[in-house]
């Protein structure tokens, strides 16, 4: 989930697996997969750079190791 910011100022979470689109018109419009859409006060750039942080941040721990399973 990413903390992001309504227009009037009240902020809130998405989960940022939903998002579809992002458009600049001029604010900015997030669509979702679900067909719900909010405007936030963040720019495009912004909301990709949370994105990445959280996305990060969630598999930070996660490591392929070829040929190592877990044991049955």
């Amino acid at each position: 989930m990413i903390e992001l910011t309504q227009l009037n100022g009240a902020p809130f979470l998405l989960n940022c697996n939903l998002i579809e689109t992002i458009e600049n018109i001029p604010e900015t419009k997030i669509s979702l997969t679900t067909g719900k859409y909010y405007l936030v006060q963040e720019e495009r750039k912004e909301i990709i750079r949370k994105i990445i942080s959280y996305q990060r941040m969630i598999y930070k721990n996660m490591i392929c190791i070829e040929g190592l399973r877990p044991q049955d």
